[in-house]
């Protein structure tokens, strides 16, 4: 007898938003002339004086972060040009005023949400029919910044999820301080974004096919000393080209950090606001290797973009601007691996449909192509895809939100074909999961949401949260869930 209709089975565990788990983050007083100041009673105080505050200072924190006192020397180094005079504070002089400029960050204290589950790229010492994987998750602070955090856990051969329980201290990556880039990409992003003009034209022309951030600096220097300082178009140029060259940037972790210990905390102007919904994707290149890919909304307090996060091993990760008319509103989702030698993605364009789009460059979308519209009434109001699509031997499976009345938000499915993503060969009638009388209350009321599932042999796991403030997981047998399609 067909199935007519299937629902995802509720199997825990649940996560909460932890606000023991705090990061060192650069205070800023609210004028230059207060961190003067500031700066200036410190270096009024005594060496004794000095030495107990310090103390106190360490043995309040210590236990709360990993070397804490080279991590306020290192925020001294960033607030140095306060000191006005050319004398060197002692070490612990440098690692009390770095206290002065630095304060705490829960970045998980207020929700723990939106989740995306990839197979983490160790795979030993595990039972039979065991999978390890990496969740990444939505944290939400003070302000609603929004950040990257992980944790890990496995599935058995039953599947049951067992999480790793996270390490207490967190951490952020250090900034690679001098990238990389290709002349020909840089260019065409700066076209794309409608920088270009003569100016960028000479810059360009004066760097190699492959320079490091300093050749661009280098270059920029001599080229607006060159031009005529009334020419405002230079400016423009001049801000254009570093905002670029500042969006596309690298990170990387200690190798002794923990996955569950690294925090991706906004950086730059464009994501100053939020890193907001990853969907991470093991991809599949052309010679075999993988690449775990996500993309991700930057939102800066007014304005939500599209954009690239990528990393070999959760170490290192390069972040990258997407351009292109088709990169607009949210949650673009990866396909896992090329489709007739075209990069695959789906997105909404319109706050309303999924619309599916190809590429041969993936930082570049151009045109997109209607998929999907709102047809049954729990998605009358809007859809959109929950994470990248997965590939099983009946199509492409892509799990997608509906939002209906009240703004509830339920989850539902499709089925792609797999030669040909554009014919839509299924699709459920009723939602896969929706907010249980336990799930509707949080930050966001009647809200189930995934930012991507995973397939273990032949049954479907879902991390999803609940009303955006927690997170559990469920799982759907693949079989039932292509049977009921439509």
């Amino acid at each position: 007898m067909k199935i007519t209709n299937v629902h995802a089975q509720r199997i825990g565990p649940t996560l909460t938003p932890d606000r023991s788990r705090v990061l060192m983050r650069p205070f800023y007083p609210s004028s230059d002339d207060i961190a003067r100041r500031i700066v200036a009673r410190v270096l009024a105080l005594s060496d004794e004086d000095v030495a107990r505050l310090l103390s106190q200072v360490l043995g309040e924190f210590e236990n709360r972060h990993e070397q804490v006192e080279q991590l306020l020397r290192n925020r001294f180094a960033q607030v140095r040009h306060y000191l006005g005079e050319a004398w060197e504070p002692s070490p612990e002089r440098q690692a009390l005023i770095g206290s002065y400029f630095t304060h705490e960050y829960s970045p998980e204290s207020a929700a723990l949400f939106n989740p995306s589950i990839v197979p983490h790229p160790d795979q030993t010492g595990l039972p039979t029919g065991a999978l390890r994987f990496i969740l990444s998750l939505r944290a939400t602070g003070e302000g609603h910044i929004s950040s990257i955090t992980f944790r890990t856990g496995t599935v058995s051969a039953q599947h049951r999820i067992t999480l790793t329980p996270p390490v207490p201290f967190v951490t952020e990556p250090e900034r690679v301080p001098n990238p990389a880039y290709e002349k020909a990409l840089f260019g065409r992003k700066l076209q794309e974004a409608g920088v270009q003009n003569d100016f960028c034209q000479r810059v360009l022309g004066q760097l190699p096919e492959a320079f490091i951030l300093d050749d661009l600096y280098r270059v920029l220097a001599a080229e607006r000393r060159q031009t005529d300082p009334a020419d405002t178009t230079a400016d423009r140029a001049v801000r254009g080209i570093l905002l670029l060259a500042e969006s596309n940037y690298e990170v990387h972790f200690s190798p002794d950090s923990r996955i569950t210990q690294r925090v991706l905390f906004p950086s730059t102007a464009s994501q100053r606001n939020g890193i907001e919904d990853a969907r991470f994707v093991r991809f599949q290149n052309d010679d075999g290797s993988l690449t775990y890919y996500a993309t991700y909304t930057a939102y800066d307090g007014k304005i939500t973009l599209p954009q690239l996060l990528e990393t070999p091993d959760f170490l290192h990760f390069k972040f990258n601007t997407l351009n292109g008319p088709a990169v607009q509103n949210k949650g673009m989702a990866l396909f896992p691996r090329k489709i007739n030698g075209h990069y695959a993605m789906l997105s909404r364009q319109d706050d309303e449909n999924i619309l599916l789009m190809f590429s041969d460059n993936i930082h570049f979308w151009q045109k997109p192509d209607l998929l999907l519209s709102p047809a049954q009434p729990w998605e009358f109001i809007k859809m959109g895809n929950c994470g990248s699509p997965i590939e099983t031997n009946a199509g492409w499976l892509v799990l997608s939100h509906g939002v209906g009345p009240l703004r509830k938000y339920c989850l539902g499915a499709f089925l792609l074909d797999l030669a040909d993503p554009t014919r839509v060969i299924g699709r459920l009638r009723e939602p896969l999961l929706a907010p249980n009388e336990a799930e509707r209350e949080g930050y966001v009321p009647n809200v189930v949401y995934t930012c991507g599932a995973l397939l273990h042999g032949r049954e479907l796991v879902i991390p999803y949260a609940m009303s955006d403030y927690a997170t559990s997981f469920a799982t759907v047998s693949l079989d039932e869930l292509l049977a009921a399609m439509e």
